[in-house]
């Protein structure tokens, strides 16, 4: 069965048996968390977090970083600040991180494979627009302090840097926002 099939055949079922409910585009912990796109986090990260759904706005991308010249991560914190009432930024990593061991070079290679051309591959310096990092923890540190710093940001608002270890589920507290 091809995936578009699957997914429509299962969501027929989801709502056969879904009891439709209005919800509040308003997150209700008034938090934010800005998080990898890692599969080993879907129905993971939350629960081990003690949050579902409604509670926060989940920003994701590749290796929960903010990277040179991609200011999607910034655009959705600031309409999530002063747009719906977001008070607190989690900036949560994870163990074992692909960004973290990805290599431009082999991405550049894989592009080219698949018929990018050379013009277009050369027009970009792809460590620093992909965000690579070499740990996982310092990469954390650094959206924090990004964030912290960003003029578009309220000062009042805590940036929380957090790592969660994608085996067992432990979160470990690398940045206390409200320590300053």
């Amino acid at each position: 069965m091809r995936l578009l099939d699957r997914i429509m055949e299962a969501n027929q079922r989801f709502v056969s048996e879904y009891s439709p409910q209005t919800m509040e585009a308003r997150p209700r912990l008034k938090a934010a968390v800005v998080t990898c796109m890692d599969t080993r986090l879907v129905d993971f990260l939350e629960p081990a977090m003690g949050i579902t759904r409604g509670d926060v706005k989940m920003i994701k991308n590749a290796g929960n970083t903010i990277a040179e010249g991609n200011d999607d991560v910034l655009r959705s914190l600031v309409v999530a600040v002063y747009e719906l009432g977001v008070e607190e930024i989690i900036v949560m990593g994870h163990t074992r991180c692909g960004m973290a061991h990805a290599k431009a070079e082999e991405l550049v290679e894989s592009m080219k494979h698949r018929g990018i051309k050379e013009e277009v591959l050369k027009q970009v310096d792809f460590a620093k627009w992909l965000g690579l990092f070499k740990s996982e923890e310092e990469n954390v540190r650094q959206v924090v302090k990004k964030l912290k710093e960003s003029p578009l940001l309220p000062a009042n608002v805590p940036v929380h840097g957090l790592i969660i270890d994608i085996d067992t589920g432990a979160i470990t507290v690398l940045v206390n926002g409200y320590e300053g």
